[in-house]
């Protein structure tokens, strides 16, 4: 009851954080790449494909291939997403599934080691440790892969113990999994495994190669040959996988998405960021990774991570065969297991050495508020929980019933009666875990609440979509990061047919803009845009509108423009250019507000035009109030108009106007509204600027800025 009690708890406190804390997911990106895929998986797609606009739906972490579009991920952990959205329409049920499980096999495994109570106590030290619990939360791959690398160990042992060849089966085919979801791990999970079994495969048959041959095989060959064969089945799909989505079965995608990023030092590089990976950058980096994983991730911090040391010390001190001790000394326990746990140790932390992702994790190696290690822990180390939990268990236990030992309580009972020896005892216990208790709910509020902020951005940013009901919509995406979606916007995500009730798309050149709505010539369209800077820090306020889109069309479009002035403005310049031509004028002394007429149509559709030779895909622009010649611009394109108002003294506030505009066999064709922006000192100020009409305490009370564009008949 004590066990289950532990592991409903898990789950409970998973499906919490992960309602609560991460309704919009968090700041790791890449959870929308995993819910991507599993979407995907569910309509029987390994890989996205737009064809020529591809690029307009590009995923995050996802590689582009012609027309193709796949993850750089595995499809493992995605189906475990897919399997709860199948079922229960939710993946968040997975993640208490897995936290379930997780918490279960600990207690399995410290069972196995030790004794039930120690499994009992093993599961709630894993399942309160702060990386555990936000971790967990989330949709990464850290935690379902321990929950393979779990079952491969408990059924493994399962078998040494008992010589089942099912377990053997089961063994080989969960680490097998476990290789497909995130290769290196499994293998640094599985090292101690593997020396074990070649270990007692040579012994075994050396053993029997004397006395009568290897017919039939020995236990531990059969065993660990069906391990070794179902494991290499499953490393075999992996490789089909890789031959079907990158043309190579030794390419992974991973690989295929950045070749420089994998184990090994040397340069690497992801994306934009490079680095020359040596020994001592290694050291650096994982030295302090594991320092916060002590201090900050595990339970109780420090104290929780001396405890654990310590029952480490105590086991190993009764395993190994030191001079002048007699073994096990008749201790009970399962060496054998408990070596097995205990190599992870330097399996792990050797192996992520050479993993320059430990350094990535940090945005600065000396400050652990910082960076992806301030909000999910060193999580690379994710599977060192497990020894660790174990361990600490161990020692917890041994000290609780060395201290109710007679012998204790007699030494206690020379100063006191039988009854206060036992209340001492039973209150010094309390007391420890109170102190431990209280220490572990330290260390998880600084990361609770760093998570919260990104949370709070979040619900802000995503406020306009919620309020509208979407159907049949498309919607542009604004992209602060470079074209990518879902980075940062995971909650606004297409499913893999690109075909839903919303497509999300990203804003791009003129040409994409308008090839992505002839993609979609029957749907509603919007265009997301926000007010700010979207940052990975969220220090800066975000206020997003969603804004509906329509394309104008007509043989000539006539617009105008009309912007409020502002107190002590002495002049104000219009200007309209386009790759480098421009037309433009200067009124002095203007009102309260000045307005702006300008048109658009093809070129050569006036008569009296100098221009009607120009190509046929040409338009062009004029600019009512100038005397220069018209604006003019080839296929599609972006026309910009600006009215910069002046103060005496220099200071300047400019409205800035940008319409993506295209010539058609027709006439012209604008996509409206155009983005609009309000800038200080400057006449382009980007997001920041972002002009939002129904939200007036996001500018100035002079600040207006309306437009209008109407279709005219052009003169003939």
């Amino acid at each position: 009851m004590a066990a289950l009690a532990v592991v409903c708890l898990a789950g409970l406190a998973v499906a919490l954080l992960a309602t609560e804390l991460f309704p919009y997911h968090s700041s790791n990106d890449d959870e929308g790449v995993y819910l991507l895929q599993a979407a995907m998986l569910l309509e029987g797609q390994l890989t996205l494909r737009a064809g020529e606009i591809a690029d307009a739906f590009r995923p995050w972490f996802f590689v582009q291939d012609g027309g193709r579009l796949y993850s750089k991920y595995s499809p493992v952990v995605p189906a475990m997403y897919a399997v709860s959205m199948a079922l229960f329409g939710e993946p968040r049920v997975t993640l208490v599934a897995v936290a379930v499980g997780n918490a279960a096999l600990v207690y399995l495994l410290g069972s196995m080691v030790f004794d039930r109570w120690v499994g009992v106590v093993a599961a709630a030290v894993f399942a309160a440790a702060p990386m555990t619990l936000l971790t967990s939360s989330v949709f990464l791959p850290y935690a379902p892969t321990t929950l393979l690398n779990l079952l491969f160990a408990a059924w493994y042992l399962r078998g040494v113990r008992g010589g089942r060849l099912r377990n053997a089966v089961l063994a080989g085919a969960a680490t097998g999994l476990a290789f497909f979801a995130r290769p290196y791990t499994a293998v640094l999970f599985a090292l101690p495994f593997i020396c074990h079994a070649g270990w007692s495969v040579l012994r075994s048959a050396r053993g029997r190669w004397w006395e009568r041959g290897l017919r039939p095989p020995p236990d531990p060959v059969r065993r660990n040959g069906l391990t070794a064969a179902f494991g290499l089945a499953f490393v075999g799909l992996a490789l089909a996988y890789n031959a079907r989505v990158t043309g190579s079965a030794l390419t992974f995608p991973y690989a295929a998405f950045a070749p420089l990023d994998g184990p090994g030092f040397g340069h690497r590089e992801l994306l934009d960021h490079s680095l020359q990976y040596t020994p001592a950058v290694a050291f650096e980096a994982n030295a302090a990774a594991l320092w916060y994983f002590a201090t900050r991730w595990f339970t109780a911090g420090l104290l929780g991570t001396i405890t654990a040391l310590a029952g480490l010390a105590v086991a190993l001190w009764h395993w190994l065969p030191l001079p002048g001790t007699d073994g096990e000394r008749g201790w009970r326990s399962d060496r054998t297991a408990g070596l097995l746990l205990a190599g992870l140790f330097p399996a792990v932390v050797l192996g992520n050495f050479a993993f320059w992702g430990n350094y990535n994790v940090h945005a600065g190696i000396g400050d652990p508020t910082t960076g992806l290690l301030s909000k999910f822990g060193p999580f690379y180390h994710f599977d060192l929980l497990v020894p660790l939990s174990i361990f600490a268990a161990f020692a917890v236990v041994t000290g609780w019933r060395r201290c109710r030992d007679l012998a204790v309580r007699n030494r206690i009972a020379t100063i006191a009666s039988p009854r206060a020896a036992r209340a001492v005892v039973v209150a010094a216990f309390l007391a420890s875990a109170l102190v431990a208790g209280g220490a572990n709910a330290a260390l998880l509020s600084d990361p609770v609440e760093r998570n919260a902020v990104h949370t709070e951005r979040f619900e802000s940013a995503y406020e306009p979509v919620e309020e509208r009901d979407l159907e049949n919509a498309l919607v542009f995406l604004p992209t602060p990061y470079g074209q990518w979606q879902n980075h940062p916007f995971q909650a606004l995500r297409n499913d893999g047919g690109l075909d839903g009730e919303v497509v999300y798309a990203l804003e791009g050149s003129p040409e994409r803009d308008f090839a992505v709505l002839d993609a979609y010539p029957d749907r509603d369209y919007y265009r997301y845009s926000y007010q700010g800077e979207w940052t990975a820090t969220p220090d800066d306020e975000i206020v997003a509108q969603l804004e509906p889109l329509s394309v104008r069309s007509g043989e000539r479009l006539e617009g105008e423009t009309t912007v409020g002035i502002a107190d002590r403005v002495d002049r104000v310049v219009v200007r309209l250019e386009n790759d480098g031509e421009v037309a433009e004028y200067a009124v002095t002394g203007p009102d309260g507000e000045h307005s702006v007429a300008w048109s658009l149509e093809r070129a050569g559709g006036n008569a009296s035009d100098a221009t009607q030779s120009a190509p046929e895909d040409r338009g062009l622009v004029r600019l009512n109030g100038s005397g220069d010649d018209p604006v003019p611009f080839d296929g599609a394109d972006e026309i910009v108009l600006t009215v910069t108002q002046v103060q005496p003294e220099g200071a300047t506030y400019t409205y800035r106007q940008e319409v993506t505009v295209r010539t058609t066999d027709d006439g012209v064709e604008a996509i409206w509204p155009p983005e609009r922006r309000g800038c200080r000192l400057v006449t382009d100020c980007g997001t920041e600027g972002t002009y939002l009409p129904d939200r007036p305490e996001t500018h100035s009370r002079w600040e207006t800025f309306e437009t209008r564009l109407e279709k005219r008949e052009s003169a003939s």
